[in-house]
């Protein structure tokens, strides 16, 4: 089993994620190997909050090019997680 802080890695702020807060669903970037059980559980254990459900998204990589040079962004996973309505997380208040 990993480590809390190595399987969440990241808040992800965007226009739509800020619009699925009002509905207590919060995302974060994890770990690409972690799986709901131990997301949920990191969850729990950082924010120290009961979490009721985790989807999960596999972001897919996409063409980049910098000047003459192409490539790909890096693949990632996304967790959004559930909450019941009288829990918050505090680090997406200030935001």
């Amino acid at each position: 089993m990993k480590a809390n802080n190595k399987i969440i890695i990241e808040p992800v702020i965007t226009e739509k994620s800020n619009l699925m807060r009002e509905k207590n669903k919060f995302t974060f970037k994890v770990d690409f190997r972690a799986n709901k059980l131990e997301i949920l559980k990191a969850i729990s254990n950082l924010f120290d909050v009961h979490p009721i459900a985790c989807r999960i998204i596999n972001v897919k990589s996409k063409p980049k090019r910098v000047r003459y040079k192409e490539g790909f962004t890096s693949k990632w996973k996304k967790a959004i997680i559930t909450l019941p309505e009288n829990e918050k997380i505090e680090i997406f208040e200030g935001v």
